[in-house]
């Protein structure tokens, strides 16, 4: 895989921080909603669905910014 260049790793850094802030965002609201019994299984499936995708997504960039070093 070819380096990447300085301007590309700042904006996949930044999209890569906002994934994870997103996605524990998602993962409170998903809680407080499981606690509190007032969300359908349907909002909370999707919920999930959305987290999941998210953390498809920051591990893809951490692939990208964190290359495997083989020793």
């Amino acid at each position: 895989m070819l380096p990447l260049e300085k301007e590309q790793e700042v904006r996949l850094g930044l999209e890569l921080a906002t994934k994870r802030q997103e996605h524990a965002d998602l993962d409170a609201a998903i809680d407080t909603l499981a606690r509190s019994g007032l969300a359908d299984a349907t909002l909370l499936q999707r919920l999930k669905k959305r987290k999941l995708a998210l953390k498809d997504r920051i591990v893809q960039l951490e692939r990208l910014l964190l290359p495997d070093i083989i020793a």
